[in-house]
């Protein structure tokens, strides 16, 4: 992320669209699924299940890993996070308030991960397997490599 990046602005709305899009659907953001919601969203980096245990155990040192669980679950469902299937962690949904499919571009330097739109992508791959008569049932699009930012510094 570049330096003038504002990181609290992204917390900020993801906590607000959540919010906004939780109460739309009739669904319960409780504390909890929100405290996990702002620790995934604490950096652009890719979090796990137990960084998450260990993060929400300083609030609420009762917590279990089931409690992780069903948040992340729960979050899922309602498309406010996307699961980095590779490394078994997660990132925040940048546009939560739109369906859309997402690639998942990994830096192999700094670790970052960004969301990319790429709903054509997915309807090629589809298309084409469809074409050999596959059926496709999900979908994984994850692109290691190295960021702008990162690139830049290297020289």
């Amino acid at each position: 992320m570049p330096d003038s990046h504002n990181h609290e602005h992204c917390i900020s709305h993801a906590l607000t669209s959540a919010e906004a899009i939780c109460r739309g659907k009739n669904l319960r953001l409780t504390p909890v699924r929100k405290r996990i919601l702002e620790l995934i969203w604490g950096s652009h980096k890719t979090v796990g299940a137990y960084e998450l245990l260990d993060s929400l155990k300083r609030d609420t040192p009762s917590a279990k890993p089931v409690t992780i669980y069903r948040a992340l679950e729960f979050l899922l469902a309602a498309g406010l996070i996307h699961k980095v299937e590779s490394l078994n962690a997660f990132i925040g949904c940048n546009h939560p308030e739109i369906a859309h499919r997402s690639a998942i571009l990994i830096c192999e330097h700094c670790h970052n991960a960004f969301e990319l739109e790429a709903q054509a992508v997915f309807q090629d791959v589809t298309a084409l397997s469809r074409q050999i008569g596959f059926n496709t049932r999900q979908v994984t699009l994850e692109l290691r490599g190295v960021c702008a930012e990162c690139q830049q510094a290297a020289g």
